[in-house]
């Protein structure tokens, strides 16, 4: 027992902890090898430009449209009920995935995937809170949970690679299978069962509404990302906000909600949901202007591109791992503040990158971003989850889901956008004009047009083309830079001020300048 009365995790909630974190690992290992499969198996299936994307998105937009039920439905049946249902089901799709023999049956495995990655994903973090009642061992095991979407990250691509040189391309689905099997077994010996003794029955049309909510807002956001505006894209969004505040309206008036609107009232929870949503929003950019940038602008090969991220995945896997510690000594608020000066600091470095040489500063400087930006994720997941009442747990592990999920989309939207304009513009008057008509207009469309257009040019020819495409490109790198350092310094610093008086870990016994919502959230 700890001195607040809390007991601490022994040997069998840490060998739980590895048994929850191999599933984590999967879900979003699997959305890293695909990239690499992608052009394997449309070539094999015969998939057209649409089903490679949807083959590609579907698995997202049914994970961000389930978690908040599937987090729902774990408070209420059992989170490791759900948990071995979920894995039991990614098991089976992924073998159905591996040995499709169409585009429709690949979707539809993708679609199952996706359900079954929203019933692991909260289960797997209310189980850790659950387990995990000792404030300073929670911290640790949820830096180490998520970690392993950054290792996902880093093994993805370098595993997928491997398997495709020896293996066809199924054989990266084949990976879920053991995995769950392992999980199927290890899991009942090892994981608690926790749920909501007195959650009543789910409202269904409250499920309705929430994926009426959360489906066309993503699909929107992400075709306006992909396509520009379109009329559709934009009413889809619309349809969704709109569905979006009856979902509120209507949890309000039930006794046993979906969604408990009321944990939005602790300032705690709220604050952390934002700086999860501000960190995302501006991390899905940097990440995809720095792949486009390496591949695009400066003709790597993806393998080349994979590398240079690793040093980032990297820094943030240590970096979950120690912001725990620290935040045993410091408060978490100055402890995520400081990292969001490193953060802003590197963001406002790459305001000023250079068109030419600015491959070793994006590659150096992500490392450093990505360490300073852990602490977010980490620290706010657990106080996201520390601040709920245990039986509310799965819904709040969904909610912190859903801020990476809508972020990641949003940042992509507006952010990307805003980068890809700005190119656009720079690129229209400076493209040469001795240049052929159609690859200049695939330059100005985007940076990979401009790239696949210059490998059917003479060299000297390509290399007039892609000087000014490197130059426009960056230019977007240094707005898209700016507004991002600019947002996260703000989302920062109210941070901060929100919860500079929440104490380190492990001394929350006694916060004396605690306000009285927030006492009422250590307590429960």
């Amino acid at each position: 027992m700890t001195a607040g009365g809390a007991p601490k995790a022994g040997r069998k909630e840490w060998i739980g902890l590895g048994i929850l974190a191999l599933p984590t690992l999967l879900v979003a290992l699997d959305v890293f090898v695909l990239l690499l499969a992608l052009p394997h198996l449309s070539a094999d299936l015969g998939a057209n430009s649409n089903e490679q994307l949807w083959i590609m998105d579907i698995y997202g937009f049914l994970v961000a449209g389930f978690l908040i039920p599937m987090g729902t439905l774990g408070d209420r049946i059992g989170r490791r009920k759900l948990l071995l249902i979920g894995g039991a089901a990614f098991g089976g799709a992924s073998l159905l995935a591996a040995f499709a023999t169409s585009p429709g049956m690949l979707i539809a495995a993708r679609v199952l995937l996706g359900i079954a990655g929203a019933a692991i994903s909260p289960s797997t973090l209310a189980l850790i809170s659950t387990m995990f009642q000792d404030a300073k061992q929670r911290a640790a095991a949820i830096g180490m949970w998520a970690s392993c979407f950054t290792l996902g990250a880093i093994i993805g691509p370098m595993l997928g690679g491997v398997m495709l040189e020896h293996f066809w391309w199924g054989s990266l689905f084949l990976l879920g299978v053991p995995v769950m099997v392992l999980l199927l077994i290890a899991g009942p010996k090892v994981l608690p069962e926790s749920a909501n003794a007195e959650a009543g029955r789910i409202d269904l049309p409250s499920v309705a509404l929430n994926l009426g909510t959360t489906l066309p807002v993503i699909y929107g956001i992400k075709d306006m990302a992909r396509n520009g505006f379109s009329p559709l894209s934009a009413a889809a969004v619309v349809v969704g906000v709109v569905l979006g505040v009856l979902f509120v309206r209507r949890q309000l008036g039930l006794a046993s909600p979906l969604l408990d609107v009321s944990l939005f009232k602790h300032g705690r929870f709220s604050a952390s949901l934002l700086g999860l949503l501000a960190y995302s929003l501006i991390g899905g950019t940097v990440m995809l202007l720095m792949t486009q940038y390496f591949q695009a602008a400066q003709r790597m090969t993806p393998i080349e591109s994979g590398l240079g991220l690793l040093p980032g995945m990297a820094a943030a896997t240590v970096a979950f791992m120690v912001c725990p510690i620290i935040a045993r000594k410091i408060r978490p608020a100055y402890v995520i503040g400081a990292g969001i000066v490193g953060v802003v600091t590197v963001l406002l470095i790459f305001s000023q990158l250079d068109a030419e040489t600015g491959t070793a500063t994006l590659i150096a400087g992500f490392a450093v971003f990505s360490f300073c930006g852990a602490p977010v994720v980490a620290l706010g997941t657990n106080m996201v989850v520390g601040t709920v009442p245990p039986e509310k747990a799965g819904s709040a592990g969904a909610l912190s889901q859903i801020s990476n999920e809508f972020g990641a989309a949003l940042g992509v939207a507006t952010l990307g956008t805003l980068g890809l304009t700005v190119y656009r513009n720079s690129v229209d008057t400076t493209v040469p004009a001795n240049i052929p008509a159609d690859a200049a207009e695939a330059a100005r469309d985007s940076v990979s047009g401009a790239s696949a257009a210059a490998q059917g040019l003479p060299q000297q020819l390509a290399d007039a083309l892609m000087e000014p495409v490197r130059t426009a490109f960056t230019d977007g790198i240094h707005t898209v830079a700016t507004v991002s350092a600019i947002l996260i310094a703000v989302a920062g610093a109210f941070f901060v001020v929100k919860m500079r008086h929440i104490p380190p870990i492990g001394q929350e016994d006694a916060p004396a300048d605690a306000t009285a919502s927030d006492e009422q959230a250590l307590a429960a």
